[in-house]
């Protein structure tokens, strides 16, 4: 069979620190829906390529700020309760809807789907996601990416906040799974030049950057300035094909509907119908529908990938390679019908003649450019850095620029102090990038300001000596504020 050229996907799973902050309709809850609709899923696939002996299947990301939250105490015990609470739900909705074939066998279908997940927490998964993942990787069926602490829009961090985060980060990867990353997926996949220098010294070898970061041309990966870090961009044309601001699989009129709730039970009854389709309105789910739909788009991704290779060889006269990079929330949590699509394509694209790899297995089958000077950058609205300094959030830059002043001006003794651990832990929740883009794209705005806010004044309370507040964001055990 003719080799059509190389495709990597790569998976960036990340949620900020969630646990004893609200549950409904922001936080608890949020982690809760993406474990059993997203990471649940995605490593049961995983766990099956592995038993199959497959290996460089997918790049995957995961941060550290997830990582603890997926092995955290509190968060098994509460995720347990509320898969429970999904059963109840799932039994009550079969008794609601019996009176409609589609709706009583979609809860029949829930009950089996949260039964499935209790199973797996209760026996895979109970000693938390790092076993489960050292597994996966031990396996060489990933590639795993790592990143900093709480996922901070590093171009906006001065550079000794912004190496201690990177250092930590990669040190809490190697103390969870036993294995150092090689390779990060920058946050937001955010750039600024010079920033190379930085993962050279901490010893990470690629990374991460938008499409037009490259001016598009993604059809190999590229040393970046005069370093030996390697940079991979995605393809925009290919990954837009399933993902994009504007259109995509995902709201197809056969899919289930992300925003329709039937509040009575908890659960989403519908498929979307339509875009202008007011909510009552809607048609119920309809799962054979959505598999043959399911079908055709793995055909169309596949085809897409293979047209675009052929274009690139044809362009540039060599082997190309296509990266496609997604959010793990978006198969499963976001687009219920998600990870079939994720397996039905990473088993028909080899069938096609395209080598599926990861990032690593990319450069070891040749595919590396020349080198480039990037600029600065995201994968954000304008591919600039808008999303995190723009106007809307130009406040809680000037607090967050004002707080990395204080966290530098602290002296840690010679011996660790664990108040002042907690102290730099609090600040590193403070500067997540989440609570910016929260706040720039209005999706509860309200929560965000309120987050970054509280990490801040408890990095303060805590520097001042006081300790009036629930110590309950011990995320990283090992943070070590003489490091910074």
């Amino acid at each position: 069979m003719t080799r059509e050229g190389t495709f990597c996907l790569v998976l960036h799973s990340h949620l900020p620190w969630l646990p004893h902050h609200g549950s409904w309709p922001v936080g608890e809850e949020w982690l809760y829906q993406a474990w059993a609709h997203s990471y649940l899923p995605v490593v049961d696939l995983l766990r099956r390529f592995a038993d199959e002996g497959r290996r460089d299947v997918l790049t995957l990301g995961v941060t550290p700020v997830l990582a603890a939250q997926l092995d955290d105490p509190y968060s098994l015990r509460t995720f347990h309760e509320w898969l429970g609470h999904w059963q109840l739900r799932a039994l009550q909705a079969s008794t609601l809807w019996r009176d409609d074939p589609l709706l009583r066998d979609l809860g029949a279908a829930e009950h089996r789907a949260a039964l499935r997940a209790t199973e797996a927490l209760e026996t895979q998964w109970r000693h938390g996601f790092s076993p489960i993942l050292r597994s996966l990787v031990d396996s060489e069926v990933l590639e795993l990416l790592g990143g900093p602490l709480a996922h901070p829009f590093q171009p906006l961090l001065d550079q000794r906040i912004r190496s201690f985060a990177l250092r930590s980060g990669l040190a809490d990867a190697a103390l969870r799974i036993g294995h150092r990353p090689a390779g990060i997926w920058a946050p937001e996949c955010g750039y600024a030049p010079g920033m190379e220098d930085d993962y050279a010294a901490a010893g990470v070898a690629r990374f991460l950057v938008d499409g037009p970061s490259l001016r598009g041309d993604t059809s190999a990966a590229r040393t970046v300035g005069s370093s030996d870090v390697v940079c991979f961009g995605r393809d925009l044309e290919v990954t837009y094909r399933v993902w994009s601001p504007k259109a995509s699989y995902p709201g197809h009129a056969n899919y289930r509907d992300f925003h329709t709730w039937a509040h009575e039970v908890g659960l989403k009854p519908s498929r979307v119908t339509g875009q202008q389709v007011a909510p009552q309105d809607k048609a119920p789910y309809d799962p054979a529908l959505a598999a043959d739909t399911l079908r055709v788009h793995i055909k169309d991704f596949v085809d897409t990938v293979v047209t675009r290779l052929r274009r690139l060889r044809e362009r540039n006269g060599r082997e190309a390679l296509v990266v496609a990079a997604y959010d793990t929330e978006l198969f499963g949590h976001w687009w219920h019908e998600g990870p079939a699509w994720l397996e039905g394509v990473l088993r028909a694209l080899p069938e096609a003649g395209v080598r599926v790899t990861t990032l690593r297995g990319a450069l070891e089958a040749g595919h590396l450019g020349p080198p480039v000077e990037l600029p600065a950058s995201s994968w954000g609205s304008g591919k600039d850095w808008r999303v995190w300094d723009g106007e809307q959030v130009a406040d809680m830059v000037e607090d967050n620029a004002a707080l990395q002043k204080r966290l530098l001006a602290v002296e840690p003794g010679a011996f660790r102090d664990p108040v002042l651990d907690l102290a730099v832990n609090e600040a590193m929740l403070a500067l997540s990038s989440d609570w910016a883009f929260m706040v720039t794209k209005d999706s509860a705005a309200d929560y965000a300001r309120r987050r970054a806010r509280v990490h801040t004044e408890r990095f303060d309370a805590l520097i001042r000596g006081e300790k009036a507040f629930p110590l309950d964001d011990r995320v990283f055990g090992h943070l070590d504020a003489r490091l910074l």
